[in-house]
């Protein structure tokens, strides 16, 4: 019968960002990032660029480059495929070694109480090791991880965008759009993302950007951290409210 929950529409998509919006593993991946590139290479890694909202697949061509490696066809694959075997080998150090973002856990299981939500993640980091981050914090029960976005898929994150909208529209049928989609991100690229490939956008100045600069990318709102969770959830109705949307 309509109106009971099974039947309720979903027709909200809040996409994630995961590092030092979720969670912050720089240290583990920074030791899977060197392991790799002394598999890929024969060398050790002395300079690891740092990610600044970018995906795997241009931080492992811009270290291959300060390292003085010249990146050929085959290097790209090679290197996530060894990065996805170092970080695997190192999963039980995440929990021990990381940590949460203030507040993430809560923040996730109540934007997950609205009303038509599904959530998944866009990310710079490869799928394999974006579900271990945020399975070693009890996360991964809350995102759909078959809808977002990953470090592997080499496109720009605008484009990355518009591919998980996509496969959001392909398994629910809802268009999803800048009036039902909402990114929430510590980086002025999560912004930029957003605003290019039509979405709202919630910047988090738990990075290394700051609200200033969040703002100035043009975020629809940003917060200090996740840790009040009503308000992240006010932000995520408010900027998906069917009164507010736009046909299209």
């Amino acid at each position: 019968m309509p109106g009971t929950p099974q039947e309720v529409a979903i027709n909200r998509l809040v996409l994630w960002n995961v590092d030092l919006t979720l969670v912050d593993v720089a240290i583990v991946t920074r030791d899977a990032y060197a392991e790799a590139f002394r598999a890929v290479t024969g060398r050790p890694l002395v300079k690891l660029v740092p990610p600044l909202g970018r995906p795997d697949s241009e931080i492992v061509f811009e270290t291959l480059a300060v390292n003085g490696i010249q990146a050929e066809d085959d290097h790209l694959p090679r290197f996530l495929a060894a990065l996805a075997v170092a970080f695997t080998d190192r999963r039980g150090r995440l929990a021990k070694e990381g940590r949460l973002m203030p507040g993430a856990k809560d923040a996730l299981k109540s934007v997950g109480r609205l009303d038509g939500v599904v959530q998944s993640v866009l990310t710079g980091t490869i799928k394999g090791n974006a579900v271990h981050k945020l399975k070693a914090f009890g996360l991964d029960r809350y995102v759909d991880f078959e809808l977002g976005g990953y470090g592997e898929e080499v496109y720009p994150k605008a484009t990355l965008l518009q591919v998980a909208q996509g496969r959001a529209k392909q398994r629910l049928g809802t268009p999803f759009t800048a009036a039902n989609t909402v990114v929430i991100g510590d980086s002025t690229r999560d912004v930029q993302a957003a605003r290019i490939g039509g979405a709202a956008v919630i910047g988090v100045a738990s990075g290394r950007s700051t609200a200033a600069e969040l703002r100035e990318a043009g975020a629809d709102l940003v917060l200090p951290d996740l840790s009040d969770a009503s308000e992240v959830v006010a932000a995520v109705a408010g900027l998906t409210s069917p009164a507010d949307r736009k046909a299209g």
